[in-house]
């Protein structure tokens, strides 16, 4: 049986879901991220500088192991369920790279690890980090290869 949708009934439709549709609450959300995304950067720093102090690193190498604290802590947290409810709470501010790109693929290679090692989390966790890495690769031999043509003329 075909039904003839008129533009009434799809204004009407549109009417009906507007109505119960929750507020945005922009203002607020925009806060909230710019906050959570520069306490994380924050605590990054507080990372850096106990490498620094304490474990005798130079401000130039410390950059390394910093990463790979933050890195472990989204992934830790990510597999504890804790990341997704934070990121819930926090929206765009939880997508700082280093730990939000760790989020994603500790995501996806738990969603997927039924499936095996291989076939499962080998071939699954990179399908939404992929693109990813590979605009991150591309635009980084440009920006590199500017770099270079300008410091060389």
């Amino acid at each position: 049986m075909f039904v003839s949708v008129t533009k009434a009934d799809r204004d009407r439709y549109q009417q009906l879901v507007k109505q119960h549709r929750p507020p945005r609450t922009v203002v607020i959300n925009t806060i909230r991220a710019f906050v959570v995304g520069g306490l994380i950067c924050e605590l990054g720093q507080i990372v850096q500088t106990l490498f620094i102090r304490y474990g005798h690193f130079k401000p130039t190498d410390a950059g390394n192991p910093t990463v790979a604290v933050m890195i472990f802590l989204s992934v830790l947290f990510t597999a504890l369920g804790v990341y997704d409810r934070f990121a819930q709470w926090a929206g765009a501010g939880s997508a700082v790279p280093v730990t939000g790109f760790a989020n994603t693929i500790a995501s996806a290679a738990m969603e997927h690890r039924s499936e095996g090692w291989v076939s499962g989390i080998g071939g699954n966790m990179f399908k939404l980090a992929g693109p990813v890495i590979v605009f991150g690769v591309v635009s980084a031999f440009f920006v590199s290869l500017i770099r270079y043509i300008v410091t060389h003329l």
